[in-house]
Formats: C-alpha cells, sequence, structure tokens
C-alpha cells in the first residue's frame, strides 16, 4: 500500500509540474496547473463510475486496467471477494452439518426468542409436535403448543423444571417440555417423548393398587382370627408372645397397605379441590392432643401465628401434619421437643414441623420424599416405617400447589415447611394473633 501512495502522489505532482511548465511556455502557469488538476479530477470521476457501477452490477472486469490506484483497489475487492466466497462455503457446510446433528437427535429442540416466537426448529420437534421449520418462523410457540399447563408454565417464566403436556398430533402421546437460556436474548425449547415412561408409571400405580386391594382380604382374615385367639382364655403362655408378635405385623402390613392404596390414589389424581374451608389450626391442636400425654413422646409445642384457611381437602392435609408429626416424633428423643407453627403473609402460608431429633445428613435430604427411601432401614423398620409418609407428604402437597422445603443436619434437628401458595388462602389477608406456645 505504501507503494501504491507513493506513486500515486509522485503522479500526481509530475502531472501537476508538466501542467505547470506547459502554462508557463505561455506565460500562464496558473492556468496550465488548473488544467492538469481539472484533467486528474476528470479521470478519477470516471474511475469512480466505473468503480459504482461495478459495485452496482457485482462484474469488477472494467476495474482490472483502470490504472494507478484503481488497479489495486480492483486487486484487493478481488481478494476480499474470494476469501469471502471461502468463509461462506465453510460455513454453509457447518451449518448443514449442524442441522444434521440437530435432526438426528431423537429429542425436539426450538430455539425462541425473548417473546417466545419460534427462530428454528429440528426435525424431531416436526415429528412430536408438529413444529413446521420454515412455515411457523415467527410463529409464537404456545399457537402450537396450546396445552394450558404449557402455557401456565411459559408465562410463568420459572423454567428450573420441565412440564408434562399432551402432544397436539400425536394421541396418547405425552411430552416432557423444558425450556433452558440460549444465546443473547433466547431461549431453547427441549421436548421429549415421556409416552412410554408415563405408561409404565401407569401400570407400576395399576399393579401396586391392584395387589395392595388383593392384599386386604386375607389379611382382615388373618387378623380376625389373631384377635380371636388372642382374646381366647385357654392359649397356652408360651404362645401369647408369638401371637402378638403376628398381630403387631399383620396391624403392620394394614398399615402399608392403606399407604400404597392412599398413595396410588394421589399419584392419578389432579388438583385437590377448593370447595372445602380447612381448619389447620385446628388440626394443629387435634393432632398435638393425639399424641400428648403418652409415654417416651418428645413434648410437642404449638405456634399458631395466623387464622388464615386453607381451601383443599381437609383429610389430605391432616395426613400430612400426621405424618410430619409422627416421623418428627419417632426421631426425636423423649426428652425433645417438636414445635408446629402455622404462619402467614402476603406470599400464602407456610406450615412448618421442627423437631430437636437426630436430624438428617445433608446427602440424604434431595431423596427422603421418594417411596421406601428410608436413611435408617434398621430404626424405620423397627419403628413401623416403611418410606411412604414423606412421598405421601409430597403428592398431597402437589395437589394443593404446595412444595416441601426440607432443612436439617445432623444431630442438629430438623424443620419441614409445606410452602402453600396465596390463591390457596379462604381468606384474602392473614390476621396475625398472639403467640401461643402451649
Amino acid at each position: 500500500m505504501n507503494k501504491v501512495r507513493s506513486k500515486l502522489v509522485v503522479g500526481h505532482i509530475v502531472l501537476l509540474a508538466v501542467g505547470a511548465v506547459i502554462g508557463m511556455l505561455y506565460d500562464h502557469a496558473d492556468w496550465g496547473l488548473l488544467v492538469a488538476a481539472l484533467l486528474m479530477l476528470a479521470w478519477h470521476v470516471q474511475r469512480l463510475l466505473i468503480f459504482e457501477r461495478a459495485m452496482r452490477t457485482k462484474n469488477f472486469e472494467a476495474m482490472r486496467y483502470a490504472g494507478g490506484v484503481w488497479s489495486y483497489i480492483y486487486s484487493r475487492i478481488m481478494h476480499m471477494r474470494n476469501r469471502s466466497k471461502l468463509h461462506k462455503k465453510h460455513y454453509r457446510k457447518l451449518i448443514k452439518e449442524i442441522r444434521k446433528s440437530a435432526n438426528a437427535l431423537p429429542d425436539g429442540g426450538i430455539i425462541l426468542n425473548e417473546e417466545f416466537e419460534i427462530i428454528v426448529c429440528n426435525s424431531a420437534a416436526e415429528k412430536l409436535a408438529g413444529f413446521r421449520h420454515r412455515q411457523d418462523r415467527g410463529q409464537r410457540v404456545d399457537n402450537i403448543l396450546r396445552a394450558p399447563a404449557f402455557r401456565k408454565y411459559l408465562h410463568s417464566k420459572e423454567f428450573d423444571k420441565a412440564v408434562e403436556v399432551p402432544s397436539p398430533i400425536r394421541e396418547d402421546c405425552w411430552l416432557s417440555c423444558r425450556i433452558v437460556p440460549y444465546g443473547a436474548n433466547q431461549l431453547l425449547l427441549l421436548i421429549r417423548d415421556i409416552t412410554e415412561r408415563r405408561r409404565m408409571t401407569a401400570m407400576r400405580r395399576e399393579f401396586i393398587a391392584n395387589a395392595s386391594h388383593e392384599l386386604r382380604s386375607p389379611l382382615t382374615v388373618i387378623s380376625g382370627y389373631l384377635d380371636t385367639l388372642v382374646s381366647e382364655p385357654g392359649v397356652p403362655e408360651d404362645w401369647k408372645k408369638p401371637l402378638s408378635q403376628m398381630q403387631e405385623q399383620t396391624a403392620r402390613m394394614n398399615k402399608i397397605v392403606a399407604e400404597l392404596l392412599e398413595l396410588s390414589r394421589l399419584e392419578g389424581s389432579g388438583p385437590a379441590p377448593e370447595d372445602e374451608i380447612i381448619d389447620v389450626p385446628g388440626l394443629l391442636a387435634a393432632a398435638r392432643k393425639t399424641y400428648a400425654g403418652q409415654q417416651n413422646v418428645a413434648e410437642i409445642k404449638l405456634e399458631i401465628q395466623s387464622q388464615a384457611k386453607l381451601q383443599g381437602s381437609s383429610s389430605e392435609i391432616e395426613s400430612v401434619i400426621d405424618n410430619l408429626l409422627s416421623n418428627a416424633l419417632r426421631y426425636t428423643a423423649a426428652d425433645g421437643t417438636v414445635t408446629l407453627s402455622w404462619e402467614s403473609d402476603e406470599d400464602g402460608a407456610r406450615l412448618s414441623v421442627s423437631d430437636t431429633g437426630i436430624g438428617i445428613d445433608e446427602e440424604h435430604i434431595p431423596r427422603v420424599t421418594e417411596r421406601f427411601f428410608r436413611v435408617d432401614p434398621g430404626r424405620d423398620r423397627h419403628d413401623g416405617g416403611v418410606g411412604l409418609g414423606l412421598a405421601i407428604v409430597k403428592h398431597v402437597l402437589e395437589r394443593h400447589s404446595a412444595r416441601l422445603v426440607i432443612n436439617s443436619r445432623r444431630h442438629q434437628g430438623s424443620t419441614f415447611t409445606c410452602h402453600f401458595p396465596r390463591d390457596r388462602l379462604a381468606m384474602a389477608d392473614a390476621i396475625p394473633i398472639a403467640r401461643n406456645t402451649a
């Protein structure tokens, strides 16, 4: 570029000098300079017009022999054009490979902008949910996935979990939809076919329910005969202990069957109705009264800070309280304390059960609501628990649009808090009352 610039400057100086010399021959050097400058300007204007036409027609051949700096400009433009063609070819190949990889995925993928409008989707999204790559570009995603659960999920903008919805194009097909941040002001909607998983879950639930129903009849017969034998006056002394143990195990099996049936019912049901008003403080007081005064049972305290009531199923909320309280008492020594509390504010209501018991290791907390999970299997089996209570609590809370939060540390006690949303409260505003720690 420096050589071209030097040649351009030298050429212009020589042309002006020649014009001045010729002008001096006629005693008008200034006129000679002016004519030389005008010739220079005319030459450059002509090249500019050629360059403008080349830019407009994309044909730069006319500039090949334009001379001077214009030939250099031509060579630079052609070099840039060739490089651009190579880059475009490389990018096209790369995009084709990316698109091929995306279309090979079994899960659907849709890229959305911040307004939830479709930018691009892969083949799996077309097969699973009916998205069309070209026709649906620019459409809002909820114009295709119109399930109420998905619309609610989309507008909540709480994308930490997936939502399950029926496929809009395939009968008996269920999809798991999850949105994750993607790029600058973009979102990636992932769609997975979970039909088989739901079918297996339904089969498992149906099997457990049927098996539990079938077990009830023989257990009732066994329990009846055992009660009759125990009450007989002539029962040998060495039979009494085995019969008593058999009664205990039969009662335990009856409880397990009842909990399995309840869990199956909860898993197969939708949201709890809102036509029943639940007096939570009253349920807490009744639960405390049930266990109060029993031997080897920790002290139970009440902390009622609100008179707000819930809308839902009273029997199910009573089951939540009973399961959490019995669980706390099972792991709390007789000289310890279990606290039942109820409070509310503008965000909703909270039902908490706190204890001073042995606590739970942090690694076990995410799993304690799984069915049949036991932190201490030997202790649970001895005390009669089988790991279904917290699973029932979890499903009851889901039916009431609530969530369970567990805070616990080993040897420092545990707190199980049920967070109920504001729209589940029967009173618009909580009425705080004096703390009662009876």
